[in-house]
């Protein structure tokens, strides 16, 4: 068993192999019993400094990562762009060497360009944690929601996981279908057909286009908000049209598995992917996936700049 990752960034679970991700749901475990503490703090990074940089808006992530840094002793800078000196004209280089410049131990950064994460982890000698870039990954997305299944499902081997949405702009629907592969689940997605990757087969995934086929059997399903912010328009008739088709609802949850769990990495459209009966109901780990997304960062904070 290792206990260490490889690299000094964390830029996409397409890079980790089986034993890191391990590594990382392992001390999540001890992290999270942290946070149900009535101290929630340990000393364990005091006096590293971890800025938080991002270019989009966000709440879960961005909240989950000032929590767990602080929940480590670690001191946390929240650097919002619209009141920073990018405003300015400033580049994302020179952004990254003036930060460089102040010795943090870590930056995790979101971005709305892919490969943003890894053009300043090569400038930076400090660890860069992808928060997410663009459409292609968000990793701690997909680690927590492999917590997440394990703490109900115990195993991934043989699982059957069900995608669901807008898959073609979809960072986290990447993510998790590297990491669920490496970890030997079954993963099949579904949405309308403008809004599926050509050639995503190759990732090792089945396609449908009929959702009720797509949940057949399944143990988890995931679904996806339309990401109306990074596509072009007519890609599916209307709103109205993709919720009859391609919504989660009661009556579609009948072809699952009866112990199917749901998921969804926010934010949530309710009455659009999901209906609000189905993301409130006894199925639904939404709000789990939450509290887990904090456990997760510690681990990765703590695996990045703190040692083990």
């Amino acid at each position: 068993m290792i206990n260490k990752l490889k690299s000094k960034d964390l830029l996409g679970t397409k890079d980790l192999s089986p034993e890191e991700i391990l590594l990382i749901l392992d001390t999540a475990e001890s992290m999270k019993e942290i946070s149900s503490r009535d101290i929630k703090k340990v000393p364990a990074l005091r006096g590293k400094t971890i800025i938080n940089l991002f270019y989009e808006s966000s709440t879960r992530t961005r909240t989950s990562f000032e929590i767990a840094g602080k929940r480590l002793s670690a001191d946390v800078v929240n650097i919002s762009v619209s009141t920073s000196s990018v405003v300015k004209g400033e580049t994302l280089k020179d952004t990254a060497k003036n930060l460089e410049a102040m010795n943090p131990d870590a930056v995790v950064i979101r971005h709305s360009s892919s490969g943003a994460p890894d053009f300043i982890s090569k400038l930076l000698r400090c660890s860069v944690i992808n928060a997410g870039d663009g459409a292609h990954e968000h990793p701690t997305q997909a680690l927590l929601d492999l917590f997440t299944i394990r703490e109900k499902k115990k195993e991934f081997k043989g699982l059957k996981v069900s995608i669901i949405g807008d898959i073609a702009h979809s960072r986290v629907a990447r993510s998790n279908i590297y990491a669920m592969n490496k970890m030997g689940m079954n993963v099949t997605v579904s949405g309308p057909s403008t809004l599926i990757p050509v050639d995503i087969e190759k990732m090792g995934v089945k396609v449908f286009t009929d959702v009720k086929k797509a949940i057949e059997g399944a143990d988890v399903i995931m679904m996806l908000r339309i990401q109306l912010e990074r596509q072009e328009k007519g890609l599916f008739p209307s709103i109205r049209e993709y919720s009859r088709l391609f919504g989660l609802n009661a009556e579609k949850l009948k072809n699952a598995k009866e112990d199917v769990i749901i998921m969804h990495p926010g934010p949530i459209n309710r009455g659009v992917e999901i209906s609000a009966d189905v993301a409130d109901g006894k199925y639904s780990l939404i709000l789990d996936q939450v509290t887990n997304g904090v456990a997760v960062r510690m681990a990765v904070l703590h695996l990045l700049t703190g040692g083990v």
